[in-house]
């Protein structure tokens, strides 16, 4: 029984080395999900499958998902338990081994599968409590239709977005396109509550569609009837909304108490939020009592 963490493997190895000529290390070929355990489950696992599911036949990588299932299985019962019941898994999954130049591999490649577990950071209670410092980013995301939505390998723009802050008080930053439109933060999704309804960033052109973000839309607001709206959203939006907050599927959901820009914004943690926040804990905990879960 594995008793430390992190424990990695590729294609179901233990600690396997990936190959220089990965696609995945040469040039970002490859998509990857971030999930919360929770007692060796992943709650959301039903969101991040579709995910990586439609992301990877969008890249044309032929996923055998019942074979990285069996990977995360077979790692999960390997550790501990006491070590999961709460850490996070990530799976990187690339096109595999390939040689130069950009043209896909005239001969069939098989996929690398990299699960991993790794301990969890837990935020300050504060962050959902009083809410947290959100920076507006300089660097605008570029427009891509084709990859909008993916978590794809390459997250060089948001590499350049976080290294706009090193202040500790500023825990987020927010990013905006070439056209000024509000996308996300850095590492999460955003939402803004105005006359009671919630409304999110439109991401056809650019941004992650986050897994959290997906469930809160289609699960959390729906089940305590708040109507919801994507939506293009500008600057102004955001200084006139009564509430706003960030989320993840790591750390849920975290209100915004703080905008800094040229001048610093001020919105009190709402009413709203709090109740998303209580929705998300009730729709969680309902799912990590169905049978769909990975390790079930």
């Amino acid at each position: 029984m594995l008793t430390t963490l992190p424990q990695i493997t590729v294609n179901g190895i233990l600690n396997q080395l990936i190959s220089p000529l990965d696609r995945g290390f040469s040039y970002g070929d490859g998509v990857f999900e971030t999930c919360k355990l929770l007692n060796k489950k992943i709650p959301l696992w039903k969101l991040h499958r579709e995910r990586l599911i439609s992301s990877c036949q969008k890249l044309h990588i032929p996923l055998a998902v019942e074979t990285l299932e069996l990977y995360i299985k077979e790692l999960i019962e390997k550790i501990t338990p006491v070590l999961l019941e709460e850490a996070i898994l990530k799976i990187v999954v690339t096109r595999g081994v390939g040689g130069r130049g950009y043209r896909l591999p005239a001969e069939n490649t098989s996929p690398t599968i990299c699960v991993s577990v790794f301990p969890i950071t837990l935020p300050p209670e504060d962050h959902y409590n009083k809410g947290i410092s959100v920076k507006i980013c300089k660097h605008r995301l570029s427009s891509n239709p084709e990859l909008a939505g993916l978590k794809h390998l390459n997250r060089l723009e948001q590499i350049i977005l976080r290294t706009e802050w090193n202040d500790e008080a500023i825990t987020e930053g927010l990013a905006f396109d070439t056209d000024d439109n509000l996308i996300e933060a850095t590492a999460s999704n955003i939402f803004i509550i105005k006359n009671n309804q919630l409304l999110t960033p439109e991401l056809t052109s650019s941004g992650v569609a986050g897994v959290m973000r997906r469930f809160i839309i289609d699960t959390v607001a729906p089940s305590i009837n708040m109507p919801i709206k994507i939506k293009k959203l500008k600057l102004n939006d955001l200084h006139a909304a009564d509430e706003v907050f960030l989320c993840n599927s790591v750390f849920g959901i975290w209100p915004v108490a703080t905008i800094i820009n040229q001048k610093t914004f001020i919105i009190a943690p709402g009413s709203k939020t709090a109740q998303l926040m209580k929705g998300v804990k009730t729709q969680i905990d309902l799912l990590i009592n169905e049978r769909e879960m990975v390790n079930s």
